[in-house]
């Protein structure tokens, strides 16, 4: 996959930096129990199984279980469980869906919940392809494709109009790719949850350091614990190696694909601090919450905390 994602993120982002952050960082200012835990990326919300196996647990009581009654039961009660959680990744899922940046740009893979709960794998594949195939991101390929062409990138393609053409097929395929690969096909079968999850408070450095690490962490669905992000670096190199069949042989090559696959990593990290600052930028300038009242609840979540803590 060839690295487009600098196009359009690097001077947003650099305008969220310039912008944003100094006021609204200190409205935000954890709690106590949150600055302690600021040294660690935050908590995503319990996966589904684990929630599933806890509502069972709750309802399993002597008293609301008959005597002699069949076992079989426990069984029903965890599916209906797991079913609830499913009907509300769902309704999240539609929620993300409505989120655009200045009412165009897509915005679907970023969750601003703290409630948000694991995807399944029909769900993650489901949000991606929606991504991918976005009317929006039909159009920006024709700007990357003028970009590359202004830069004299893949001479190979030709130009006049049927470079053009090349060019813009080329770059829709790699947006396309990266988003099936990387934010459906993997996460799916790695149990990865694809999405950013917004830290939105605390720190303008915690926050940076935040959004720039889950570009190569990200959260295990079943587990809820850390690990490397797979899907995401290998969904880059994949896209890469994918790219070798449709770009000039004279910028193709393993090597490439993998050298390509990273950069577009390191590149998702302007993506990610786009993600993590620009509520806070809309509300500033435009004067629109993106989040929709969730960081404010967040912030009297945390002065009721603190005064709770003086008393």
């Amino acid at each position: 996959m060839r690295s487009n994602s600098v196009f359009l993120y690097a001077p947003l982002s650099l305008c969220l930096i310039f912008f944003g952050m100094p006021s609204d960082a200190s409205a935000q200012q954890p709690s106590p129990v949150l600055i302690a835990a600021a040294d660690a990326p935050p908590e995503t919300p319990r996966p589904q199984f684990a929630l599933a196996v806890a509502d069972s647990a709750d309802t399993k009581t002597p008293s609301s279980t008959p005597q002699g009654a069949s076992s079989s039961q426990t069984p029903i009660a965890q599916a209906s469980g797991e079913k609830s959680q499913q009907q509300k990744a769902q309704e999240q899922i539609k929620e993300q869906e409505q989120q655009r940046v200045l009412g165009i740009l897509p915005n679907f893979n970023i969750s601003y919940r703290s409630d948000a709960v694991s995807l399944t794998a029909k769900q993650k594949l489901s949000l991606a392809f929606h991504s991918a195939t976005d009317p929006v991101n039909f159009a920006i390929p024709f700007f990357v494709a003028g970009y590359h062409e202004a830069k004299d990138d893949d001479k190979g393609f030709g130009w006049g109009l049927e470079g053009y053409g090349k060019r813009t097929g080329a770059a829709y395929l790699d947006s396309f790719t990266g988003n099936i690969i990387g934010n459906g096909a993997l996460p799916a079968l790695l149990h990865q949850d694809p999405r950013y999850f917004r830290r939105g408070h605390g720190t303008f450095s915690r926050r940076l350091a935040y959004s720039l690490a889950t570009n190569v962490i990200c959260k295990h669905d079943n587990t809820g614990k850390w690990e490397p992000n797979y899907s995401n670096v290998l969904g880059n190199i994949a896209g890469g190696a994918i790219s070798n069949l449709y770009y000039p042989s004279s910028d193709t090559g393993f090597g490439l694909a993998i050298s390509n696959g990273l950069l577009v990593t390191a590149e998702g990290g302007l993506g990610s601090i786009f993600d993590e600052f620009w509520p806070d930028v809309a509300r500033k300038l435009l004067h629109k919450d993106p989040t929709h009242g969730l960081d404010a609840q967040i912030r009297a979540a945390d002065k009721a905390s603190r005064q709770a803590a003086r008393n």
